[in-house]
């Protein structure tokens, strides 16, 4: 088996030799054991499941949380001639429709998706009608709530994989510390024996830490830009920045470009396709930017603000030097944006009203022990974004109040593309009756019909899922085209778990230490920007990585410049009256909006957390359906840190007598 995996390194990926880690990662995979591999950014993770793949007999499923990163991956496994595809939202329903066709032929090995994918029925259809040999978790760490970007749906992974009875499972990241890893490896029971760690350490990584006021940090970012030789990239936090950071560099001649989310995709695509290919020198980015960014010449990464967290960091910094050249990692770093980063972990706690809210809503709408849920409409209700909310549902789960059952679609529309008679020529005895009383139950208003499910199900006894695999056929024999729109998700509920007094309290209680743990996390952040003792080696062992030299020889701290962070100047409150004058205006807008409320909206209270996070500049679903974010004052504290202006609201007698 070893010859044979060389022979394909070499003749498919053209690559002379395996790197640390990967060879052990695909041999135990080959042997049907399910693996956790922890490579540093950089150092091949994706090798190890684009060649198992073409080894193992069905389909690999990709589960990506980014699509940037599936298209940079499918490109590479195209040029390298292995068949392989994404379902994802940018693809026509022509292409979408291709897609499984070849995934259901054998034509595609490696399909690519995203885990909210899952939750899409026509999607589970088709996965549950094909053999899938592997499940690949890219950036795995998202399946922890120990980790630094946990995300609620992947926590369903695990219920997934065995509904689909997936066999092999392999989970990659760069960012897993101890505890991390030991929860990954659990959730899908990984021994510990196939658990493939390699040193954190990248020895031609020079790490600096320069503390800088606002008013100098301009110029010395020129400064490091233009010390150095070759293509880097500017991270920043907000989009503004980004836009302002680069045009300050083109101002000083050098060739450098925005890039964040706020972007038109095309755009996007456009400045990361010119910096691989060295048509643009420094791109100036948010964290959109970077994931998948396979380019292995970067020569310098600045941070120009703080990352949100050590494991941010590290994934940032790794995208520099992947030749194993000198690079050099650079934090501009003073405490100026500590509240920014902070208010991104504040504005996602939920109100103990707004969980409250949830709770009753499953409650009073729940009918034969089953809850349906519309995302966007229930955030908007209980006044929680919709990632929270998602968490919250995913704790809801965990307690054993809630069940998943199914998602579906609330809107089928259907366009004929022959006629009646000729799609049911295609068919005899049962099925031709089954097509024909698709048709006699959907409601045609000249082109587009809406087939109606539950008289479907009462004249013809046939289930949902049957009538949604025979639209997806009729539309792969091009007999059809199909529109869907509003996936609602359907639960079981636990009443009795459901009834339990005080678990709203538990629920809120939970948020409220997953608030103080992120805050902890920004706070080691800074911590170790400070230390006194080599940053290479606490890098590494803060990814559990012992092997690192104590002392590297070249970050700043061994090079005898310990960092020091300070505010650039003395922050200062608006005057209290201000403050007092500036929420009257939004208690007086507030009250006018609800009073316009329909019966069936809730009227949201105007508590001190949202006076608070009005004055931060934090939105929150109730700010944007009432056009809060336009009025005098939003953001007027934006400056300070969100815990001092909750102090501060407390303690305004002028703003608590609204409560």
């Amino acid at each position: 088996m070893l010859s044979d995996l060389h022979t394909s390194l070499k003749e498919v990926f053209g690559f002379d030799q395996f790197r640390s880690g990967q060879e052990q990662t695909i041999c135990q995979l080959l042997k049907g054991d399910s693996s956790l591999a922890i490579f540093p950014t950089g150092s091949g993770k994706s090798l190890c499941y684009q060649l198992a793949a073409i080894k193992l007999p069905h389909l690999t499923l990709v589960v990506s949380p980014l699509l940037a990163l599936m298209k940079d991956q499918l490109l590479f496994l195209r040029h390298k001639g292995i068949a392989a595809a994404s379902i994802d939202s940018t693809l026509t329903a022509e292409q979408s429709k291709t897609v499984m066709s070849e995934a259901r032929s054998g034509k595609i090995k490696i399909l690519m998706v995203s885990v909210e994918r899952f939750k899409n029925e026509r999607f589970r259809n088709f996965i549950q009608s094909i053999p899938v040999s592997m499940l690949v978790v890219d950036e795995a760490h998202c399946i922890s709530e120990w980790g630094h970007n946990f995300r609620p749906d992947y926590l369903k992974l695990p219920a997934y994989r065995d509904e689909l009875q997936i066999p092999l499972v392999l989970l990659l990241t760069a960012t897993a510390t101890r505890k991390v890893k030991r929860d990954m490896a659990k959730k899908f029971d990984i021994a510990e024996t196939d658990i493939v760690q390699t040193g954190f350490y990248r020895p031609n990584l020079d790490l600096s830490v320069v503390p800088v006021s606002a008013a100098l940090k301009d110029k010395k970012l020129i400064d490091v830009v233009c010390e150095q030789q070759g293509p880097g990239i500017v991270y920043v936090t907000l989009q503004q920045s980004a836009e302002r950071v680069a045009e300050y560099l083109r101002s000083k001649k050098v060739n450098a470009k925005a890039y964040h989310a706020g972007l038109p995709n095309d755009l996007r695509q456009q400045i990361q396709s010119d910096f691989m290919q060295g048509e643009t020198q420094v791109v100036v980015a948010t964290i959109a930017f970077g994931m998948g960014i396979d380019k292995s010449d970067i020569r310098f990464v600045i941070h120009y603000d703080l990352p949100k967290s050590i494991e941010n960091y590290s994934q940032e910094i790794g995208r520099a030097g992947r030749d194993g050249y000198l690079s050099y990692c650079v934090t501009l770093a003073n405490l100026d944006g500590l509240n920014t980063v902070e208010n991104f972990v504040y504005g996602d706690t939920p109100e103990l009203s707004g969980i409250e809210y949830v709770i009753n809503s499953i409650k009073n709408e729940s009918q034969n022990s089953q809850w349906e849920l519309q995302v966007l409409g229930l955030s908007n209700d209980s006044n929680i974004r919709q990632l929270p909310l998602k968490t919250l549902l995913v704790q809801l789960e965990l307690l054993g109040v809630l069940r998943p059952l199914y998602a579906y679609f609330a809107d089928f529309k259907l366009k004929l593309l022959k006629s009646e008679d000729d799609i049911l020529s295609m068919f005899t005895g049962e099925r031709q009756d089954f097509i024909a009383a698709i048709f006699a139950y959907t409601s045609f208003k000249r082109v587009w019909g809406s087939p109606d499910f539950d008289a479907l199900f009462q004249n013809y006894q046939c289930e949902r899922s049957r009538v949604v695999s025979a639209l997806e056929y009729l539309q792969e024999q091009d007999c059809i085209t199909l529109e869907t729109k509003r996936i609602t998700e359907v639960f079981a509920v636990n009443s009795k778990v459901l009834a339990e007094p005080d678990l709203a309290m538990k629920l809120h209680n939970y948020f409220v230490e997953k608030e103080q743990k992120e805050i902890a996390r920004i706070a080691t952040l800074v911590r170790f920007f400070e230390l006194s003792r080599c940053l290479s080696h606490h890098l590494a062992m803060y990814f559990d990585d012992v092997q690192s030299p104590e002392v590297c020889g070249h970050c700043s701290v061994c090079k005898g410049e310990v960092a020091q962070l300070e505010y650039s100047s003395l922050v200062k409150w608006p005057d209290d009256t201000e403050v007092s004058r500036i929420t009257g205006t939004l208690v007086d807008h507030l009250a006018e909006k609800t009073s316009e409320c329909s019966l069936l909206e809730r009227k949201i209270t105007l508590s001190q957390e949202n006076i608070s996070r009005f004055l931060a500049g934090i939105s929150v679903p109730v700010f944007n359906r009432y056009k809060v974010r336009k009025l005098q004052g939003f953001g007027l504290c934006e400056h300070l840190r969100y815990e001092d202006i909750r102090n501060k609201v407390r303690s305004l007698r002028a703003i608590e007598s609204y409560e």
